[in-house]
């Protein structure tokens, strides 16, 4: 499920939306409203259900050898076993919307942003298997009983990464739970 050249995509659990309003999310960095979407390139790292936390690691070209080794020849994406048979069972949806309603987000642009409100350019779209999608986009999905060990692995080494929800993840080993 990735989006055809001039779109971006929006996941969701909610298939009802018919309308996109900016806003600013609990969890926001910026005081901006916005609505998010993404481009093919990352459009793979929300084949999750939403509050599912993950860690996303793949080569670039400043990747040692050594770090290849460890990842392997694919993009990688990590989970905890507690968030398996929710991944298995959730109906997520995508939205498409024309990408030119749509700016990058930031310099490094993982997302992109609407300021104004958008609609869809159709009905949302069931997303569908999401182990399915990850083995057919030759994306290995690794299943931990830790993110932290993937986590700190990755965001330590010459590989690229990203964290989504990392604040569901379980605490690290040995640390304390609030």
């Amino acid at each position: 499920m990735r989006p055809a050249p001039g779109e971006v995509l929006h996941f969701s659990e909610d298939s009802t939306i018919t309308r996109f309003e900016p806003h600013v999310a609990a969890t926001a960095q910026q005081p901006e409203a916005y609505v998010w979407a993404v481009g093919a390139e990352r459009a793979p790292d929300y084949w999750f259900p939403r509050q599912c936390p993950r860690a996303m690691a793949w080569t670039v070209p400043g990747t040692t050898e050594a770090d290849r080794s460890w990842l392997g020849d694919s993009r990688v994406h990590a989970i905890e076993y507690g968030w398996l048979a929710v991944m298995q069972s959730v109906r997520l949806y995508a939205y498409r919307f024309s990408a030119a309603s749509f700016r990058s987000f930031g310099e490094h642009a993982h997302a992109v942003v609407a300021t104004s409100p958008v609609s869809p350019l159709g009905p949302p779209e069931p997303v569908g298997d999401l182990l399915a999608l990850h083995d057919e986009a030759g994306i290995q999905l690794r299943v931990v009983s830790n993110l932290w060990g993937f986590v700190d692995a990755a965001a330590g080494s010459s590989l690229g990464f990203s964290g989504i929800r990392l604040r569901n993840a379980r605490p690290r080993v040995g640390e304390l739970q609030a």
